[in-house]
């Protein structure tokens, strides 16, 4: 992983409207300029890395501190790299951070995604949910959460 800079943005926005494309599609929420924008609106470099594998972009996560804890947002990889561990491996690299400063971590996954069953097996439990999303949480390791 390395640091976002402003110049990725675009590689950024392109990744998600293809990898969040079928899940949007599924809830009637896919616009084709809205994906992309809405990624561009709430870029920060400054909490976003992008994950590279073999010396070229795969994918990116923004990871926020909150008041709260941390939120995990715009984790995407690209589909060519999903299913081999990547995934998993970031997540554990950045879960270990929050769970050395004692804060949970929150995201929001769509309805019938896919990436939920990731996120779970990495001890996210579901907090509030509607129609559209999921709110995920997971307590720093080794505290329990009450879940809904």
């Amino acid at each position: 992983m390395r640091p976002a800079r402003s110049a990725d943005v675009e590689a950024i926005a392109e990744l998600k409207a293809v990898v969040m494309r079928a899940d949007l599609e599924r809830l009637g929420r896919f616009d084709e300029h809205r994906v992309r924008q809405r990624l561009r609106d709430s870029f920060s470099p400054r909490y976003t890395s992008v994950i590279e594998a073999d010396g070229a972009f795969a994918g990116c996560v923004t990871f926020r501190p909150a008041d709260d804890g941390h939120w995990l947002e715009h984790f995407y990889l690209a589909p060519g790299v999903q299913g081999r561990g990547l995934g998993s491996a970031v997540l554990r690299s950045l879960l270990q951070r929050t769970d050395a400063d004692g804060v949970p971590v929150r995201m929001i996954v769509l309805q019938g995604s896919a990436a939920q069953r990731l996120y779970e097996r990495h001890g996210f439990t579901v907090e509030a949910e509607d129609p559209i999303d999921v709110r995920l949480v997971r307590p720093p390791a080794g505290r329990a959460h009450s879940g809904r």
